[in-house]
């Protein structure tokens, strides 16, 4: 074990709504449908994520744009059996953490496409009435769908609606050197992180290749790149250039690997995914306070998979 321990700050869980036809990030068109991550004070883990991470989808959005929404932890309430949903002029929409029997086809995020399970009538016109477009909120279907991650960073590994990765985690003093160079600071809901933590120095997170949380452990499997996202005020909606510009001077492709192919992208976060076995996760927790301890890390994050 290196000698090197970090502790988590913040777990941030989200539940998406996107159109999953249109992954155009220049093209939003409605500042409402900006995300707000959802902050959570303790999770538990199944093979794929953390329990209800990326589970749900919203699907048949019909749109020329990509736009999302994602509620605010005072727009969401769990319960041990359903999730409560409120918006602004809506009523309350109780969503059962039993899954639904009723299946929808045609689901397609990023590379995959399948079946997920549908959560009715009642969840498709209370997100219709609100998004103001055609919706359809579906599940993902673990017991019949899977969704490899790219085998050219972690083979055999699952993930379900997510982005391309189970896990991402930052940590806070990444954030604190970033912002030391922006005019004006922006949070953490920039970036997305499921995981955050702090304690350690800037961007020590790169060389992370095997940490241990709580009882679980999680490989570091690919630097995080990033798209526009980080660009946009999650709470106003309003798009401009940083913190994209300044990552460009000091977190391109071209600064942190010089010698490797250039692909012109920046990075800030380290993906990760579960390395036990799927039989060993049950009932295992993972706490804001935990003790993050690094196993395994590589010398320079030009020896890190991006």
């Amino acid at each position: 074990m290196l000698d090197m321990m970090v502790f988590i700050t913040r777990q941030v869980e989200e539940i998406w709504v996107v159109d999953g036809s249109a992954f155009n990030f220049s093209q939003i068109t409605n500042r409402r449908y900006l995300p707000t991550p959802l902050q959570l004070c303790c999770c538990s883990h199944n093979t794929s994520a953390f329990f209800y991470h990326s589970q749900w989808f919203m699907n048949h959005v019909v749109a020329s744009s990509f736009f999302q929404a994602i509620f605010s932890a005072s727009m969401i309430q769990c319960s041990l059996s359903f999730t409560e949903i409120k918006a602004p002029g809506m009523s309350v929409l109780k969503i059962s953490l039993m899954k639904p029997s009723e299946v929808a086809e045609g689901v397609s995020v990023w590379e995959w496409s399948g079946s997920a399970l549908d959560e009715g009538a009642e969840a498709a016109k209370w997100f219709s009435d609100y998004l103001g477009k055609p919706s359809q909120l579906v599940r993902f279907n673990a017991a019949s769908e899977t969704r490899l991650i790219d085998p050219n960073y972690a083979p055999g590994h699952k993930t379900m609606f997510s982005d391309l990765f189970p896990f991402m985690l930052i940590s806070q003093g990444s954030l604190d050197a970033l912002n030391q160079l922006l005019r004006e600071p922006v949070p953490i809901n920039r970036f997305r992180p499921n995981i955050l933590v702090e304690g350690c120095e800037p961007f020590s997170e790169d060389l992370w290749t095997e940490i241990r949380i709580s009882r679980f452990t999680f490989e570091g499997v690919k630097l995080c790149s990033r798209c526009k996202i980080p660009t946009i005020n999650q709470d106003t909606g309003i798009g401009g250039t940083e913190p994209n510009e300044t990552l460009k001077k000091i977190r391109s492709d071209k600064v942190l690997r010089p010698d490797k192919k250039q692909q012109g992208k920046i990075y800030f976060g380290q993906n990760l995914v579960w390395k036990e076995n799927p039989s060993e996760g049950h009932g295992k927790i993972v706490n804001v306070g935990d003790p993050v301890f690094v196993l395994k890390k590589v010398s320079s994050v030009a020896e890190a998979a991006a």
